[in-house]
């Protein structure tokens, strides 16, 4: 495919499908994506794992096909599945931001396919609307386990900002909801 003056030629190949991804999302979903990034690559320094932001892609059942997703987070422990831009194990996180234009597939398609492929942390993070649900695999089914939308105005009852959230394979490696939508506003 031949890429025009200016355009991005980020996508993905879902079931056989190619879904472009541009344009760029708000400036938030980048801003969002950096804090996760960066909080989860501090705890996991001196770890033999590795943090990637939308940078490579995932190709699932690659025997099967030449499929891939890009996770906007993805974490993975097992080196000897990356080939030069592609990974074709199974990352131990992953995290979608949704936009408008891939929030249906982040939050059914690619999930079902995270579920699948047998991620075991799956967070779907609204950089909008300032909220994170936490699925787990749990018997081979993604479970809702948290769900935080974020109150930052402490006179508030239900204020949250200091909310501590932990990967569940990554016990030190751990953020408040605030840490997550810094910069969002």
């Amino acid at each position: 495919m031949q890429l025009l003056q200016g355009e991005s030629g980020r996508e993905e190949k879902i079931g056989g499908m190619v879904y472009d991804m541009s344009p760029s999302p708000h400036y938030r979903h980048g801003i969002v994506n950096g804090n996760i990034y960066s909080l989860i690559k501090n705890g996991l320094k001196d770890s033999l794992c590795l943090v990637f932001m939308e940078n490579l892609d995932l190709c699932y059942h690659p025997q099967e096909n030449d499929d891939y997703v890009v996770p906007d987070i993805m974490v993975i422990c097992d080196r000897n599945h990356l080939k030069g831009g592609s990974y074709t194990g199974v990352p131990r996180f992953v995290a979608e931001t949704l936009s408008p234009s891939t929030a249906m597939r982040d939050m059914i398609v690619k999930k079902e396919i995270y579920e699948q492929l047998g991620v075991e942390e799956y967070w779907i993070v609204s950089a909008k609307e300032q909220a994170v649900q936490v699925y787990y695999l749990e018997q081979d089914r993604y479970q809702l386990r948290y769900s935080y939308i974020l109150e930052q105005d402490k006179a508030s009852r239900y204020y949250n900002a200091d909310t501590k959230i932990a990967l569940r394979a990554f016990p030190n490696v751990n953020m408040t909801l605030g840490d997550i939508f810094q910069g969002a506003e």
